[in-house]
């Protein structure tokens, strides 16, 4: 009988699986359409098999107080900008350097935690920050003209996804995550259709609009995935198996797009992967200590 965390960790790899194909789709689409309207286009669907989960799961009229709709705002716009940088970086970037450079996540929403929320973080975890960057220039190294365009999007996008999840934090737990998603779903589509009006509009040809019906069916599947993976497995044992997505990408990548990283990009790559396992290791033994200690007062 398969337990809670493997089932979890088979989640999490699903969901990782399906937000990369996501990417990989957006970016075959990006030889044919304008950003701005693929992200709409994309948007609509997407938004559309939203409120049909919304309406049917009951979680079209919810409550929210002042404080969580401007949160919920926040976490729109964020969620819009970082959509836009991704893309942009991902339209003209090798898809597993795009990917590597976002598994920095875990490294910068622990660091901006440590910053604006005060949540404690030691000195060895600040170390692996420091040497997760390290990596991140790795992959984005400057030429003598500087940082690539492009990398400095995936960057922009890494800081919003940030922003993103500190937003999410700051939620109560009465926000349904239906709501926020289809909040999200359909802010980022108005957003793409104010962009898309400086596009001349392209018609998309049958096999476009094939992979974007298949790009919004997987970024749902992965959002759903990666909520039941949470659900069902211990946090701290199922959150690392989101590197597989770089595994993903890599594949996909060279398969699809017959792209491969040199030698300093996958150096890179290991040291922002080995960084944020580590910290989510020295994080998982924080909440022990903590569990522990509040054991031991109860007794």
């Amino acid at each position: 009988m398969i337990s809670d965390n493997t089932r979890g960790a088979l989640l999490m790899m699903g969901s990782m699986a399906a937000f990369v194909m996501n990417d990989a789709l957006m970016k075959l689409v990006s030889a044919e359409l304008p950003l701005f309207q693929a992200l709409l286009l994309r948007g609509i669907i997407t938004t559309a098999l939203f409120l049909v989960i919304a309406w049917r799961l009951g979680a079209l009229r919810p409550q929210l107080d002042p404080r969580d709709c401007k949160l919920v705002a926040l976490r729109v716009l964020a969620e819009a900008a970082s959509a836009y940088f991704f893309l942009s970086a991902l339209f003209s970037m090798p898809l597993a350097n795009v990917t590597a450079i976002l598994q920095a996540l875990p490294l910068t929403i622990t660091l901006a935690g440590a910053l604006f929320l005060r949540e404690p973080v030691g000195w060895r975890r600040l170390l692996a920050i420091l040497v997760g960057f390290v990596g991140v220039l790795l992959i984005v190294r400057p030429d003598a003209d500087g940082f690539d365009h492009h990398a400095i999007m995936a960057l922009l996008a890494v800081a919003c996804v940030t922003l993103r999840d500190l937003v999410t934090r700051r939620m109560s737990r009465a926000v349904p995550s239906m709501t926020v998603a289809l909040t999200t779903a359909a802010g980022v589509t108005a957003f793409a259709a104010v962009g898309s009006l400086g596009d001349d509009w392209v018609t998309p040809s049958t096999s476009v609009t094939l992979a974007l019906a298949g790009a919004g069916v997987l970024i749902i599947g992965g959002y759903l995935l990666s909520v039941m993976a949470m659900r069902v497995g211990e946090l701290s044992l199922v959150t690392p198996y989101r590197y597989t997505g770089l595994v993903w990408a890599l594949v996909l990548g060279f398969l699809v797009f017959g792209d491969w990283p040199d030698a300093i990009t996958m150096s890179g790559a290991g040291l922002i992967v080995a960084t944020g396992l580590f910290t989510l290791y020295r994080e998982r033994q924080r909440i022990a200590r903590q569990r522990r200690a509040a054991k031991s007062v109860r007794i």
